[in-house]
């Protein structure tokens, strides 16, 4: 009887996942990889791997969400072009919103035409170095003219990559507090910000009697592009927010959340990267 190697196995066990829950099902695994470490982004197109899930024009997640916490992918400014990146792209997080031109190559239904991709969830079983699980819409988008079905049916594609920055007309930085935040804890999603579409720290002034106290306190990265703050007292209202972006340009959002805030609501800004 032939025996089986430990890797034979484990590649039908990874075939299996892929075929059974896409790139981007939770995993069970405490995947960390290496977290890049530049600020800079880089402008040369690299090798990647593509594959993608979910429904064949769809946004991905079912639920249009993803492991960043965005919401409504399937809605301005994502428009279901979104993908998962895995360790390298997602960056534990601090890749969420990040964007990227991608093409495809080395297939006869690639259009060879770059197209925009957003980093809005997490690859949990990637396939190589960088590794795109892209929403079926942002699939297709590579695809030459009514060859879309065509291409999706490749599975597993070549494609090459690079960073752009992000824009977004009409946007300006927005902040959800996240269901859940109550006096003593409170948990901040941040979106929609140009250029290098990440944020990499977020600090919180509170204040007095309705006037900042001019201290700013670090915020805790959580999870995805949530940060949060825990405290023992009461925080108070209205709380202004600073973000730092992966080059070091910071932005203030002045007391954006106001005193009688509640969880699950969106707060715009008036500030942007330019």
């Amino acid at each position: 009887m032939a025996r089986v190697s430990a890797n034979a196995v484990a590649l039908v066990a990874l075939v299996s996942v892929l075929l059974t829950y896409g790139c981007c099902a939770q995993s069970p695994l405490n995947y960390t990889g290496s977290l890049a470490k530049s600020s800079k982004a880089s402008w040369s197109w690299l090798p990647a791997k593509a594959t993608w899930y979910g429904a064949p024009t769809g946004a991905g997640p079912d639920d249009n969400g993803g492991a960043c916490g965005y919401k409504h992918t399937n809605q301005y400014p994502f428009m279901s072009m979104t993908s998962c990146g895995n360790e390298p792209l997602f960056k534990d997080g601090m890749g969420c919103g990040a964007c990227y031109q991608i093409r495809c190559v080395n297939n006869k239904a690639c259009s060879g035409k770059p197209e925009t991709v957003m980093i809005t969830d997490m690859n949990y079983y990637p396939v190589a170095k960088y590794h795109f699980d892209l929403s079926g819409t942002a699939f297709g988008a590579m695809a030459k003219p009514g060859q879309n079905d065509k291409l999706r049916h490749a599975g597993i594609i070549d494609i090459q990559f690079q960073r752009v920055p992000c824009n977004h007309p009409g946007l300006n930085v927005n902040f959800h507090v996240e269901r859940g935040s109550n006096p003593n804890y409170l948990a901040v999603l941040v979106e929609f910000a140009n250029r290098e579409g990440t944020v990499v720290q977020m600090d919180l002034m509170e204040s007095r009697n309705g006037r900042p106290t001019g201290y700013w306190t670090a915020m805790r990265h959580s999870w995805g592009a949530i940060w949060r703050m825990d405290s023992r007292r009461r925080l108070q209202g209205p709380f202004s927010l600073r973000i730092r972006s992966e080059s070091g340009k910071t932005l203030v959002a002045k007391q954006v959340i106001p005193a009688n805030w509640k969880p699950d609501t969106n707060y715009r800004s008036n500030v942007q990267f330019r």
